[in-house]
């Protein structure tokens, strides 16, 4: 089941060009390109005649033309050109998606195209503001969406899945709390006067021996987005309490969206953002791959369990760490089910 009105990341901004790209994103086809002066275009990837992936085809200036019978299509989805015959008739059409292009993502709606307000898209300004820089990268998640959506807001698995890098021994028994404000969630883990995490003390520079107090407050935003508030202080520096952590401390935000391909697999757009020795392009490039290796850790696991759940229904023993991801998923099926109401009454 997926929320279908609302905007999901397609692509990385630099992922399109005049090479076609396919994408399949709520079980629909998807095809994205660039016109010749530079505009992203995203139309179903499916031709109205015999279904024939259009990706497959080629760019003719900003006409798509079907690898099959060789039907022509404009950025509107209209077919153009039927090379067997002058009549086109008025259904021969593909769909066309609305798209925005924003902090280096492609953005498309995937519902209603007259519910597709621009003002509705998930803020990630860290991506283009330059008090910050960044690493991104994709991975395609072989798991539901959702259990990486759980992964993201229950880190009570780092001293395990990431010990070398994220994780420390007392995290697991780090302070919690959970707020809820409508159908945002977040999620607020301290840490006080513990050894700083490896990733940690190599971006903060912390000498050895140096306990810090650690922070990490997610925040959860519907259908899919995970961005989370993350740094370091030296211990009793007060960083609990100030209104300026980011500023003053080593802070980074790990800024994740997840896009349904299909109810088995995923695609994941993710970024690191620090706001720290912003001259050294070395970090952007170290931080889009070791934040990968980390992820890639996490798809090894989220894979695992899908293939568990594949096996067919188990008892499931929920615990006190996950009241963040239990209130996503309540929060996803009732959008849900609101849609498809919605849908039957129109």
């Amino acid at each position: 089941m997926f929320v279908r009105n609302a905007w999901y990341v397609a692509a990385w901004d630099h992922e399109i060009g005049r090479n076609m790209l396919r994408r399949i994103m709520l079980d629909e086809p998807v095809v994205l390109f660039r016109t010749v002066d530079g505009k992203c275009v995203a139309l179903e990837d499916r031709c109205c005649h015999r279904q024939a992936p259009l990706s497959m085809g080629k760019l003719v200036g900003n006409i798509v033309q079907c690898p099959y019978h060789g039907l022509q299509f404009d950025p509107s989805g209209k077919c153009v050109k039927i090379p067997s015959q002058d009549r086109i008739p008025p259904t021969a059409k593909v769909k066309a998606y609305p798209l925005v292009e924003r902090n280096h993502w492609i953005w498309l709606w995937m519902g209603d195209p007259a519910k597709a307000d621009p003002d509705l898209i998930e803020d990630f300004h860290w991506l283009d503001d330059p008090k910050w820089g960044f690493g991104g990268n994709y991975l395609h998640v072989e798991a539901n969406y959702l259990l990486l959506v759980e992964n993201l807001l229950d880190t009570t698995h780092l001293p395990f899945l990431h010990p070398e890098s994220l994780g420390t021994d007392a995290f697991a028994r780090s302070e919690l709390e959970v707020t809820r404000d409508g159908d945002r969630i977040q999620v607020a883990r301290w840490l006080m006067d513990k050894s700083p995490a490896p990733f940690h003390k190599q971006m903060g520079d912390f000498p050895d021996g140096m306990n810090v107090d650690r922070w990490q407050i997610a925040h959860f935003a519907p259908p899919s987005f995970v961005k989370l508030d993350v740094g370091s202080a030296p211990a009793g520096a007060g960083m609990r309490t100030a209104n300026d952590r980011g500023s003053r401390w080593m802070n980074m935000w790990n800024l994740n969206a997840i896009t349904p391909e299909t109810e088995k697999t995923a695609h994941y757009f993710f970024a690191q953002a620090y706001n720290f020795k912003l001259d050294q392009k070395w970090i952007s490039d170290m931080l889009r791959t070791q934040i990968r290796d980390i992820f890639l850790q996490d798809m090894t696991m989220v894979k695992a369990q899908q293939e568990n759940m594949d096996l067919g229904p188990s008892p499931v023993v929920n615990l006190a760490q996950d009241k963040a991801w239990v209130a996503m998923r309540q929060i996803v099926d009732r959008l849900v089910k609101e849609e498809q109401q919605q849908a039957k009454a129109a």
